[in-house]
């Protein structure tokens, strides 16, 4: 199976810094599309050894990027002649991702789509990552009780299942579906068009697989559509940590490394 992939990243640096170093080595190839005053992007894909592209083409009909036409200069610099994921900055893939994915039996003129789980805030994947909790067990056992489950995006009395575009897995050079549909700017609505280039039957969901949707905080449907407003992502220092696992459980118990009990 070659397996490359595409992932936008513009003012989204912090997420980044968290998701490429895992998401990395399941990919043939990767490519970050940013654009040049992105500082923080471009530092984190130095230091992953990660190939990345810089435009400001996605700014040309306003002050909103145009998440399509990131994605589509993404998309000329990959081979595209094997398995293409489309993948949002932000989403973090278990270790055995690319492992399972080679086990399926996908149809090369279909578009695919997993489910994710939603973690809210730097505290909660601060306590996922480092007490070593378990996706897949046992061989058998998918848990799913780690975060509560994103939505999927269904239209019951309509076109049905739609792979929204935190991950959208496709062949381009089987199905013929080369680029994303570039008319809408923003990051929502073009994933829906370009999932709707394939037709109700080769829109599939992976049961066998979850992702890990980060956030840096609680946020409305859409917050971020038109361009990035919610908080970094990054450890919040312990004294404003007023119900942290650890302040409850006192001072004594906090790890000597936890960012800010020094301060």
């Amino acid at each position: 199976m070659k397996l490359e992939a595409v992932v936008v990243c513009i003012n989204y640096g912090d997420f980044l810094a968290v998701t490429l170093p895992a998401n990395k080595g399941q990919f043939d190839r990767m490519v970050v599309v940013t654009t040049p005053d992105d500082i923080e992007t471009i530092e984190v894909c130095k230091k992953n050894g990660v190939k990345w592209i810089e435009t400001n083409d996605v700014y040309k009909d306003g002050p909103v990027a145009n998440k399509a036409i990131a994605i589509n200069k993404g998309l000329d610099y990959l081979s595209k002649d094997g398995w293409v994921l489309q993948l949002d900055a932000d989403i973090w893939l278990p270790p055995m991702t690319r492992a399972i994915l080679e086990k399926l039996p996908l149809n090369d003129d279909s578009i695919y789509g997993i489910d994710r789980y939603m973690c809210d805030s730097y505290k909660e994947w601060y306590t996922f990552i480092n007490n070593n909790k378990e996706i897949y067990g046992g061989y058998v056992f998918m848990n799913m009780s780690h975060f509560k489950i994103g939505h999927r995006v269904n239209q019951y009395y309509g076109d049905g299942y739609m792979p929204i575009g935190f991950f959208q897995l496709w062949n381009p050079s089987k199905s013929g579906t080369w680029t994303y549909p570039v008319e809408l700017s923003g990051y929502d609505r073009t994933d829906v068009v370009h999932l709707k280039q394939f037709a109700r039957d080769k829109r599939k969901f992976i049961p066998e697989l979850v992702c890990v949707h980060l956030a840096s905080e609680t946020t409305e449907l859409g917050q971020n559509w038109k361009g990035r407003k919610t908080k970094r992502f990054e450890m919040p220092n312990i004294h404003d940590l007023v119900c942290s696992e650890y302040v409850v459980k006192g001072f004594a118990d906090i790890p000597k490394d936890y960012p800010g009990v020094n301060d």
